[in-house]
């Protein structure tokens, strides 16, 4: 384990330089930064600002001096923002982790619960009607669904909140506040929750399918064993192996936010930001989150594997 750990180490290191390589180099060679599209700086004072932020240095010296700094934590300075990077994921991130973990968890139970269903009902009315119910979910675009939500039970029924985290000027605390953030989560985590589940209960799905043809399934159920017992306690067991192998993707996702749910819920997370700072063409701040979840993507991965040998001992690191 010691030195498959090592040689994984190893390897991250590697795809992370390649990765950092090609992120740094893809936005600064675009034509057009935040300093050259700000109309209202005069060409002195441009000039001055990229003496102070180093923009007018060789692009390999800007490129060495970028990744010093991820080394140390510093993941740059947002021109726009007039801040750390590193202090607004801390602001907006965990908003996004918020409204990521709550809709994975609900996406998950529900895709596990419905997988195994129409996997043990194969070709039923009931497996046909959620399937071709997974199918029109999957294929709405997820900005018409949230548009369709806001207008039924925000506009419509006047039941919940259109957008945002809390009410315009609440000053709620407490269990108060708590309980302000569910209210606006419902919407936008239902919406998560229908556009993730369909693929993920096909996953599931085609999983059991492959499980309970297996001979140790018959032979549990040839010992007499209560068909609940067969279904979740052998058949599931092994049908969710292969979905270690998600987690892996799963974790980028949790603090990467979702560009277009928190745009129409108008959800103050790191997608929003990542978005406007496209729009000014703020290159540090999408240049320190771009390689935050190229991090992320290689830690889990990592861990998917550590887990996957840890559940199955048959699968050699």
């Amino acid at each position: 384990m010691r030195t498959y750990l090592l040689r994984r180490c190893l390897y991250m290191l590697l795809i992370l330089i390649g990765a950092s390589l090609l992120i740094f180099f893809l936005y600064s060679l675009t034509p057009g930064d935040y300093v050259d599209n700000n109309l209202s700086l005069s060409e002195e004072r441009k000039a001055e600002l990229r003496e102070i932020h180093g923009l007018n240095k060789p692009i390999f010296e800007r490129y060495v001096n970028w990744m010093a700094n991820i080394f140390k934590g510093d993941f740059g300075y947002s021109l726009a923002q007039q801040r750390p990077v590193l202090d607004l994921f801390q602001d907006y991130i965990w908003n996004s982790f918020l409204l990521a973990v709550v809709s994975t968890f609900f996406t998950w139970f529900f895709a596990v619960i419905v997988g195994v269903l129409t996997a043990y009902k194969q070709y039923s009315l009931l497996d046909t009607f959620i399937m071709v119910g997974i199918f029109a979910a999957m294929s709405i675009p997820s900005f018409f669904i949230g548009l369709f939500l806001i207008k039924v039970f925000a506009v419509d029924l006047k039941i919940l909140p259109p957008g945002g985290m809390i009410t315009t000027g609440s000053r709620a605390e407490g269990w108060d506040y708590i309980v302000e953030v569910l209210h606006h989560m419902l919407l936008p985590v239902a919406v998560m929750i229908l556009l993730g589940v369909g693929s993920l209960t096909r996953y599931f799905r085609s999983n059991m399918l492959e499980v309970i043809r297996q001979d140790y399934v018959r032979t549990a159920r040839a010992k007499g064993l209560k068909e609940r017992t067969v279904l979740y306690r052998h058949a599931l067991k092994n049908a969710m192996l292969p979905a270690i192998t998600l987690i892996g993707f799963e974790l980028p996702g949790l603090f990467g936010g979702s560009i277009i749910i928190e745009k129409i819920f108008n959800w103050p997370g790191i997608g929003q930001l990542y978005m406007q700072s496209f729009t000014v063409r703020d290159y540090p701040l999408l240049m320190g989150f771009t390689m935050f979840l190229a991090i992320l993507t290689v830690v889990g991965t990592l861990i998917s594997d550590i887990l996957y040998h840890t559940s199955d001992p048959r699968v050699r690191l």
